[in-house]
């Protein structure tokens, strides 16, 4: 925009001063007298020969052309009606005038606007005015090397309101009045700016950045659209939305993909814990859960003095069945004892454990040794009734023998005094006979 305005302002200038001559040179008597050839020379100067510029024309009080800048013999017309040529006549010294675009008589119909300069005599009356013009088409010229995108716009509009040309240009546009349109009075408010406004010809929205010429009564605004401004970063928001979307669906992906694994990683850290955790023969807890049961409960009834009971038990002359009846029927003998155990145990605190070969353990807390011998006698009952043979042993039938011991929680801080004292006292139900139940001594 700052290259138009420089462009405009000093062709403007430069024309203004041949205006100027021509104007000083018609009120001095001398240059007047001289010949028609030598007169027009001193007049005239060259630059009203220049592109988009036609003639200056010298015009006497009644508006008829009296000199040509292009024609020794003056081409015969009255332009009185002219605003150029009415405004000088009713103002004095009024300094360079700039005319409504109009059809020029002259150049068959072009769209041209008039430069002028009063005639003024000795005495300060009216004596005519001095005349050029300049074709529309070099305000057009101007804007076409701009580019303000595919809906932008650029336009040379006087400061009364009158649109000089328009980019894109549209010869039905030229002259029209924009007075009373929001973004005209908008940029009239300031010599210069910018703002963001709707055009009366056409509703698109635009930022408009204007700059009122010096000196001159005209506005020169370039105004890009919004939406080409926007069209670029619209572009690469679309792109990196595009991109964000692909990203954020790989992440989901290997997210879910993670969960999954997590899920799968979880189940099997889960069964591999469940296994370390059971027999897997009897599907009883093993002898390192039991370990670690024993510990917690015996200090559960240390700190809190509630009874703890602990049942050992053992399959009668087992060894004995294993050699005559085979390994395969030893072992089936094991699950089916240790599924009758666990049927007996009903509440959710009592554990029963595999200590290891035949033998099995059996924790009770809360349990008075009452309670410990009743369960004890229980699982005994159960294991004989179940009636599996055992030709090996007195009582003909597999059979079991318990020990059982129960602490009020003050004997010590370690469990495996229990499990000495449990044992014990199964040592005394086998050497007793056996398929019996003997309780330890009492801590």
């Amino acid at each position: 925009m700052l290259v138009i305005e420089r462009d405009i302002a000093r062709n403007v200038e430069l024309y203004d001063l041949s205006l100027q001559a021509a104007a000083d040179g018609v009120a001095d008597p001398q240059v007047m007298a001289l010949p028609p050839k030598i007169r027009s020379e001193v007049l005239f100067d060259r630059a009203a020969s220049g592109k988009y510029l036609g003639s200056i024309f010298v015009m006497n009080e009644r508006g008829d052309i009296i000199l040509d800048s292009r024609f020794i013999r003056a081409r015969v017309g009255n332009f009185a009606d002219r605003d150029y040529f009415t405004f000088h006549r009713d103002h004095g010294n009024a300094g360079l005038y700039i005319s409504r675009p109009y059809a020029s008589r002259l150049r068959g119909g072009a769209l041209t606007i008039a430069l002028s300069r009063r005639i003024t005599r000795a005495n300060g009356s009216f004596g005519g005015v001095v005349v050029g013009t300049l074709s529309i088409d070099y305000f057009r010229a101007l804007l076409d090397g701009l580019s303000v995108g595919e809906h932008g716009t650029a336009a040379v509009v006087e400061t009364n309101g009158t649109m000089i040309t328009r980019l894109p240009y549209d010869r039905d546009v030229v002259g029209r009045d924009i007075r009373n349109a929001p973004v005209f009075i908008q940029a009239m408010s300031t010599n210069e700016g910018a703002f963001t406004g709707t055009a009366s010809i056409d509703g698109v929205r635009r930022l408009y950045v204007y700059r009122r010429l010096a000196g001159l009564p005209i506005i020169v605004d370039v105004a890009p659209a919004e939406t080409d401004i926007y069209a670029g970063w619209q572009q690469r928001a679309r792109r990196l939305a595009v991109l964000t979307a692909v990203f954020s669906a790989i992440i989901a992906a290997g997210s879910l993909v993670l969960s999954r694994e997590l899920q799968r990683r979880q189940l099997a850290e889960s069964r591999l814990t469940r296994l370390a955790r059971t027999d897997a023969l009897t599907g009883l807890c093993n002898r390192g859960t039991f370990d670690e049961t024993l510990q917690k409960e015996w200090k559960r009834a240390h700190r809190t003095r509630r009874p703890l009971s602990l049942l050992f038990v053992d399959i009668d002359q087992f060894k004995a069945y294993n050699d005559y009846y085979g390994h395969q029927a030893g072992d089936e003998v094991l699950k089916t004892v240790a599924q009758c155990l666990g049927l007996c145990v009903r509440r959710p605190t009592d554990e029963v454990a595999r200590y290891g070969g035949e033998e099995f353990v059996v924790t009770l807390p809360d349990t008075d040794p009452a309670g410990a011998m009743a369960m004890a006698e229980t699982i005994r009952c159960a294991v004989y009734d179940l009636d599996i043979e055992h030709v090996q042993s007195q009582h003909g039938r597999v059979s079991v023998s318990i020990g059982v011991v129960t602490t009020q929680g003050r004997a010590g801080n370690d469990g495996t005094v229990l499990v000495k004292m449990a044992d014990s006292a199964l040592y005394e139900a086998k050497s007793g006979g056996r398929n019996r139940v003997c309780e330890a001594q009492r801590l």
